[in-house]
């Protein structure tokens, strides 16, 4: 029986990791409308690029996080049970 237990925890954390590196799928789509929606204002106002710029990939890395914090828990349910 302890076996059984130890099996089901393990394929319990697999899937729990599977499920967390699904959270790569909103900053991706996220970061995408962001850079196109960053083209079209660049195309409208181009003497304006720069600040655009830095407003989009300061937006873009802090959509990131929630993607590696996505990863950093799948590491952990894989590694660390």
């Amino acid at each position: 029986m302890a076996e059984f237990t130890e099996f089901f925890a393990q394929g319990m954390a697999y899937i729990g990791a599977g499920l967390a590196v699904l959270t790569g799928i909103g900053p991706g789509i996220g970061q995408g409308y962001a850079a196109g929606k960053a083209v079209e204002a660049i195309g409208r106002q181009p003497e304006a690029v720069g600040s655009i710029r830095t407003v989009m990939i300061t937006g873009q890395a802090l959509a990131e996080t929630t993607g590696l914090y996505g990863l950093l828990v799948a590491f952990l349910l894989i590694f660390a049970t």
